[in-house]
């Protein structure tokens, strides 16, 4: 159901000002609670809506008008490189961009892939290793870099979930794309 109108969206603690969306992504955690990403709102893709699975979980919105126009997982794991690769090259302009990993990405995810998201701000992405744990909100074209990001480091020394580390979240609102 959705949030009276006066209660801040998506479980934020305050309310977003006028031309920005609130929005907030939460990794998986280990390979068994998956990832949660709600927009404007509404839980766009969770576990319990049987959306999400292992690799990238992606939610695509319009930035000038806030429809959600995709969302989707891109099976790191069982999935053709080339077929990942093509959905991200064909985001369109003017998207903002949700994304978060649930179980591990590392295992196909290519220099290309990454560079594409280094182009919607990510500065972490470049780091993301094994079983590393990665949530991300960016938009496509942009130089600048996002601060609507964050990364837990799979270490076995510091692991919450034996061999995976704490989840992580990362909230806020975000600018309406302005034609």
């Amino acid at each position: 159901s959705a949030a009276p109108t006066n209660a801040p969206k998506c479980s934020l603690a305050r309310k977003c000002p006028i031309d920005h969306f609130a929005f907030h992504i939460r990794s998986g955690a280990g390979a068994v609670v998956g990832p949660r990403i709600c927009f404007d709102g509404r839980i766009v893709m969770s576990g319990l809506l049987n959306n999400v699975g292992p690799g990238l979980n992606i939610v695509q919105v319009n930035g000038l008008n806030g429809k959600v126009e995709r969302s989707d997982y891109l099976n790191i794991q069982d999935g053709k490189q080339s077929d990942i690769l093509t959905y991200l090259k064909n985001i369109k302009p003017e998207m903002i961009v949700l994304v978060t990993t649930f179980d591990d990405i590392a295992t196909k995810i290519t220099e290309e892939m990454r560079e594409i998201f280094v182009g919607m701000g990510s500065t972490m992405i470049q780091s993301v290793k094994h079983r590393d744990n990665w949530v991300f909100a960016g938009a496509t074209g942009t130089k600048d870099k996002s601060p609507f990001e964050k990364m837990a480091v799979s270490d076995p020394k510091t692991n919450v979930y034996e061999e995976w580390p704490e989840m992580v979240e990362v909230g806020g609102c975000f600018p309406r794309k302005l034609a």
